[in-house]
């Protein structure tokens, strides 16, 4: 890695939010937004930022003006902000670290670090014990609670990181490696190959006819903070961002059997070991063997080990121990559908709304990437913090879209659409005349998340059974690593899904993953179908459609299941 990926891209956008969570913890209207646009413009560009800075002016950069440019250059020169060192220094100590907590406003974490002198989230946790939160005004027993379960939450978050944010780190790692001539085969392994939606580090294995030379380049990578544990078959590194990362270099006859161990998961490797002991083999990292004769059985690769077994290659996202062992040896694994599959986008935004982009930029970057067609679906009025659109402004951008389709080779077409909005009590934020008028209707729930479940379920069930509506959103409203879903009966909302020919989403974007692989698992078994979504809110967004494929992948749902798998004949079809 060169000098220029000291600071990442990731680096940048942190320091940008926090500016942001700042200013609106002093209360300054619009700047925040400033600033978050800014960052989720560098947490996606597909450059490192500190390129762009070399080559042109980062104002170009859409989301970015001329004064948070002038900020982000800033941080690439020096690692740091002097803007942000002042904001903190002007609020409570403690503030900023409250805030993170779901259900803790600036107001909340202000009255904690002024009224009780809270100052850190333990702080936080012992005086919730101690029953000191509730009799603070604006309070209460129910907020305690909540707060702790909260902190509770906090601790768990803290040691992963999701899936979208450390791939495409952990794949520079990987081609730095595989470049190397020493080097003959490397891959990923543990979590992040089997595409767990958080990872808590990372694991690379390789050979190479010169292990220290592979052990000295990965531990002098630039984004490398410092060496925990170094040697010949094992260093261990830790990112400037945080993340660890694993490196073990095996002999090339193993390389097959560390896979398939430091795959995992533990739990499925642990069947895989009874499978081989009822056979008087052992299982382990250097390969698989037969006690009685010491033959190696298998160990160069992977599909060996489980060939040996008995069983069917069994894909890594499927490694969960959920029964996929089960189906190997029976012939029942689903054909999964592959990363490539997928011939169109059924939910993305554009500067319409949120986004940061045109219709006509996003239709170029989605036929960059293969596709057929993308459904635009800016948000609907109710939303106005996302600018939604009232229902003339959407009788606009439907003529726009027309044009466009017109103007056309006719290889791609553009379906119009919207993300509109389910109200407390199911209804549906446009009128029925303008939702008719529309390919594609998504509805999600964007507000009251506190409802109780029967509440929930029947403002989700009330909106399905709207004719119109042809796709739930996002459908239980998580945001990982910061919000847990809201409490609905899933197996209702599945069961009426399929009786009704509603889609369910799985939200592809990082936070969202939603639906979770365990919940698409669920719905498939009631006979529902899916729609996978980058939720793009620019064009470089159109690329998280891999981490829905993966989050389906681990759902064991295959082609057939997935409605924009199908040309958009079948697909208009299929959405009628």
């Amino acid at each position: 890695m060169e000098n220029h990926l000291r600071v990442t891209n990731i680096e940048v956008a942190t320091i940008l939010h926090e500016v942001a969570d700042l200013l609106e913890l002093k209360g300054v209207r619009f700047k925040p937004q400033a600033y978050r646009r800014a960052a989720l413009a560098i947490e996606t560009l597909p450059e490192n930022v500190a390129d762009v800075a070399r080559e042109g002016d980062l104002d170009e950069i859409p989301g970015v003006g001329k004064g948070i440019a002038k900020k982000i250059r800033e941080i690439l020169e020096t690692g740091s902000l002097g803007y942000l060192s002042s904001l903190r220094e002007e609020l409570p100590e403690g503030v900023q670290h409250l805030t993170r907590l779901e259900g803790i406003g600036p107001k909340k974490a202000i009255a904690l670090s002024r009224e009780l002198g809270i100052r850190t989230v333990d702080d936080l946790e012992a005086k919730a014990l101690a029953g000191r939160i509730r009799d603070l005004p604006g309070f209460g027993e129910k907020t305690e609670a909540n707060i702790l379960a909260s902190v509770r939450a906090s601790r768990t978050a803290t040691e992963r990181r999701l899936l979208g944010q450390i791939l495409p780190v952990a794949r520079e790692i990987e081609r730095r490696l595989a470049s190397l001539a020493s080097v003959r085969q490397v891959s990923l392994a543990g979590s992040i190959r089997r595409r767990k939606e958080t990872i808590g580090d990372v694991d690379i294995l390789a050979t190479s006819t010169r292990p220290e030379e592979v052990m000295e380049v990965f531990a002098t990578l630039p984004g490398v903070e410092r060496v925990l544990v170094r040697g010949m078959t094992k260093t261990s590194v830790v990112l400037s961002t945080g993340i660890q990362v694993d490196l073990r270099v095996v002999e090339d006859g193993h390389f097959g059997a560390a896979l398939q161990y430091f795959t995992g998961s533990k739990e499925h490797n642990i069947t895989l070991r009874k499978l081989a002991i009822a056979r008087n083999w052992r299982l382990n990292e250097y390969g698989l063997a037969d006690l009685a004769t010491g033959r190696t059985v298998a160990g160069e690769d992977e599909a060996g080990i489980y060939r040996a077994l008995g069983l069917a290659w069994i894909e890594p996202e499927l490694r969960e121990d959920r029964g996929e062992i089960e189906a190997a040896r029976a012939g029942t694994l689903p054909d999964l559908v592959g990363y490539d599959a997928i011939r169109g986008d059924l939910h993305v935004h554009t500067r319409w709304s949120e986004g940061a982009h045109s219709i006509e930029e996003m239709a170029k970057a989605a036929r960059t990437l293969g596709y057929e067609y993308v459904a635009i679906c800016d948000h609907a009025e109710g939303l106005r913090i996302a600018r939604g659109l009232s229902p003339g402004r959407l009788a606009d951008q439907i003529r726009d879209i027309e044009r466009i389709n017109r103007e056309s080779d006719g290889e791609f077409t553009l379906l119009s659409g919207t993300e509109c909005n389910i109200g407390m009590d199911g209804t549906i934020d446009l009128p029925d005349g303008t939702l008719a008028d529309l390919d594609v209707v998504v509805a999600s729930v964007h507000s009251g998340f506190k409802q109780s479940e029967k509440e929930m379920t029947e403002r989700v069930l009330t909106a399905m059974h709207n004719d119109h509506v042809k796709i739930i959103g996002h459908p239980t409203g998580r945001i990982l690593l910061s919000r847990e879903p809201y409490r609905i009966d899933l197996a209702a909302v599945f069961d009426a899904a399929a009786a009704l020919g509603v889609l369910m989403e799985i939200n592809a974007f990082p936070a969202r993953l939603d639906l979770s692989d365990v919940n698409a698992r669920s719905a498939r078994g009631a006979g529902v179908r899916f729609s996978l979504a980058s939720d793009a809110h620019r064009r470089e967004n159109l690329r998280y459609m891999e981490l829905g494929v993966a989050t389906a992948r681990r759902g064991w749902l295959s082609a057939e299941d997935i409605a924009n798998t199908r040309p958009l004949p079948e697909l208009r079809r299929l959405l009628r």
